[in-house]
């Protein structure tokens, strides 16, 4: 008798679970399907502006494609606003004082507006407006598993834990290394630290983090801060410490396993 009380108790509660992540879900597509629109609408002025400059600035289109894997490992293209020469090499990463970036690029780089465009993307169910880093396939397939198993059961997004906390820091730290050198060292260093984020925001994924989440973009968009992370309560904050020192020490110690959620 105690055992199928038990057992019956498990059953309700994953099923309960199981109804307030769908439920949770719905509401955060819903905010989604709002906000991107929203955003569509009362940026259609800017973001017309910004297209045409980027035309006027150099040749080539206004926007670019970037190939990318989202949800259930399905590829997508992100739509940006072109930042660099068309035609222009080297590697998929944008490092500080990049040369390859244009007079506006750099600009738009600056203060993320080349991300703007995303915001169709979100509309058209590809992304989300907060939600795991959209990677390349092959930053994916070096993780396969966290990706399959976990991040790739949510849209990625805009803006989340991942690109909060490599914002703006990235760039400087792929810029202070041998150009030979930044894609071994961001494959070693930098992507294994983003994969454990994108897993504890998985994990952790709710509206209230949401919230919290876009709240902090916008502060760190308008301010240009570097916002840290803590990686047992996801508390967002001001980043006091250099970003470069943070890196290393983040890269030294062995990432915490993200918790797990009952199905």
């Amino acid at each position: 008798m105690p055992i199928r009380q038990a057992t019956g108790t498990r059953c309700i509660d994953g099923a309960s679970r199981r109804d307030e992540s769908a439920a949770s879900g719905l509401v955060l597509r819903a905010l989604d399907l709002v906000g991107a629109a929203a955003g569509l609408v009362f940026l259609a002025v800017p973001i017309a502006l910004i297209a045409v400059a980027v035309k006027l600035e150099s040749p080539g289109p206004a926007l670019y494609r970037c190939r990318r894997v989202g949800r259930y490992g399905r590829d997508f293209d992100v739509l940006k606003f072109r930042k660099m020469r068309n035609g222009a090499s080297g590697p998929a990463l944008t490092l500080d004082g990049d040369r390859r970036l244009t007079r506006l690029g750099a600009l738009l780089v600056k203060y993320k507006l080349d991300e703007l465009p995303q915001l169709w993307n979100v509309l058209r169910g590809q992304m989300s407006l907060v939600g795991p880093r959209p990677e390349d396939r092959v930053f994916v397939d070096l993780h396969r598993r966290a990706y399959a198993d976990e991040i790739l059961r949510v849209r990625p997004g805009i803006t989340g834990l991942t690109q909060l906390a490599f914002g703006y820091c990235e760039a400087q730290l792929l810029g202070a290394v041998d150009p030979g050198s930044v894609a071994a060292h961001y494959t070693l260093q930098l992507l294994p630290q983003k994969v454990e984020l994108d897993r504890q925001y998985v994990a952790e994924r709710s509206v209230r983090l949401n919230l919290a989440i876009l709240w902090w973009t916008l502060v760190a968009t308008v301010a240009r801060y570097d916002v840290a992370v803590d990686r047992k309560t996801y508390r967002l904050s001001r980043r006091r410490r250099p970003a470069r020192e943070w890196a290393e020490r983040a890269s030294a110690s062995p990432p915490p396993s993200a918790p797990s959620r009952a199905a």
